[in-house]
């Protein structure tokens, strides 16, 4: 029985003993293992990197590609009818009109100020009225009225105008001659009074003429798809655009040349008041 008993020992021992020769075994060969199939394991990882792709020439180079408006003003004039173009020539001419008129009043204006100052440092201090005349500026509105009152006081005697007494005759020519001076500041003012308010109008009939022509397209197509509606809208939108940028600068064009034509017929007939009262004195 105790033979038995210590076989059996001995066999669990045995065994036990192989068990673990084994495991050691296993466990010494595996980092071997491990090493050997490391290599084979990297080769294809390598293999199989991409190549580094080229790099872009310019990086920073961007390429813009200029696109034309199909709605814009080159677009209406060119598939405008001849309504759409004859609108817009006129709004064109009207704003090119009303420019000339207010920086040609710019300068006119400007010159008779010039001409309003220099008057009360030359002419009062000449010692005669003549002689003061020689010191305005040639052309002036200033010696245009010094002269016709000069001519005024000189040639009344023995001509039709002798049954008017001095005074009157003297005073008729010095107000006549305002009277041109202030025709002649108020030329251009009308169109441009003109301009300012018929332009709105004008841009307003390209409007409906563009809006018309939409319908038109819409009813002969038989949808309102936006091909057939956005180029005639577009083309109403610019002429009223137009319409009131002629308009705009005429109104306050003209509303500006009033105010300072105001201020020069002031100066103007303060000068032609004193001017008479010397004439009719006999300081000529």
């Amino acid at each position: 029985m105790l033979m038995n008993r210590f076989a059996m020992a001995r066999s669990w021992a045995a065994k036990s003993l192989a068990t673990l020769l084994a495991g050691f075994v296993l466990a010494a060969g595996m980092p071997s293992l491990a090493l050997a199939q490391a290599p084979a394991a990297s080769a294809p990882a390598e293999a199989a990197a991409p190549a580094p792709a080229a790099a872009p020439a310019d990086l920073n180079k961007v390429t813009q590609e200029a696109v034309e408006n199909p709605f814009g003003l080159k677009a209406m004039w060119a598939a405008g009818d001849f309504v759409a173009k004859g609108t817009l020539i006129i709004m064109v001419i009207m704003s090119m009109g009303s420019w000339y008129i207010i920086f040609t009043k710019l300068f006119e204006s400007r010159a008779m100020m010039k001409s309003a100052k220099a008057s009360g440092e030359a002419f009062w201090k000449a010692s005669s009225v003549k002689a003061g005349v020689g010191a305005l500026e040639e052309g002036s509105a200033f010696r245009f009225i010094a002269e016709q009152g000069i001519k005024a006081a000189d040639h009344h005697e023995g001509t039709m105008v002798e049954a008017i007494d001095k005074h009157t005759w003297i005073g008729m020519s010095v107000d006549r001659a305002v009277g041109n001076v202030q025709s002649r500041l108020t030329d251009g003012l009308a169109f441009l009074a003109t301009v300012g308010s018929t332009a709105p109008f004008v841009g307003l009939f390209g409007t409906v003429w563009g809006i018309y022509n939409a319908l038109v397209k819409i009813g002969i197509s038989g949808q309102a798809s936006i091909d057939k509606v956005a180029g005639p809208v577009g083309e109403s939108l610019i002429m009223t655009a137009i319409g009131l940028a002629v308009a705009v600068p005429a109104v306050m064009g003209y509303n500006w040349l009033v105010r300072r034509n105001k201020a020069i017929l002031d100066e103007t007939r303060a000068f032609a008041g004193d001017l008479q009262n010397v004439l009719l004195s006999g300081k000529r």
